[in-house]
């Protein structure tokens, strides 16, 4: 009796595990659209601050510290500022990468709240941290972003297949 008490048992802990890490893979992954939607938004948001030489870079204003450690996630090799702020798509590469990373982060730690997982990010990209941005600067910024996100999440995604031929008409 004790060897089949102790073979369910076992058998019920494997199930267990077993289900646990597909509950682990089945957790809600960020969309495509979702990150794609976040960079634009991070993107149009970035401060402009009038200045040629600012010391940040490319289109979404990245600090040269913040880039060494992003390269090296994302790409696995160094990357300098001048490389990242003349290749537009390693840019947008890189900054998907990290958005991604991030948004993941955020919808697990918001269960799964879009617009908190939002402004959790932009706040993050301003100031390192996922809250405190609820006044001043860092506010106006994170509900920058949102509006961004927003409007960039409201777009149609594209389908060629939908699109009218040249012939019609």
């Amino acid at each position: 009796m004790s060897k089949n008490f102790l073979g369910l048992l076992l058998g019920g802990v494997a199930v267990s595990l077993g289900l646990s890490s597909g509950l682990v893979q089945a957790q809600q992954q960020v969309a495509d659209a979702q990150v794609t939607a976040m960079v634009e938004a991070l993107r149009k948001a970035a401060p402009q601050t009038g200045k040629q030489n600012d010391g940040l870079y490319s289109q979404w204003q990245v600090k040269p510290e913040t880039l060494k450690g992003w390269a090296r996630t994302c790409l696995k090799k160094e990357l300098t500022p001048t490389q990242f702020e003349n290749s537009p798509q390693t840019a947008r590469d890189v900054v998907s990468c990290i958005t991604r990373r991030e948004l993941n982060n955020q919808f697990r730690a918001t269960n799964n709240n879009e617009t908190a997982a939002v402004n959790g990010v932009a706040c993050w990209w301003m100031t390192g941290n996922y809250t405190g941005c609820n006044s001043g600067f860092t506010a106006a910024y994170v509900k920058k972003v949102s509006q961004f996100y927003q409007q960039e999440r409201a777009k149609p995604a594209p389908n060629p297949a939908a699109q009218p031929s040249k012939s019609s008409n």
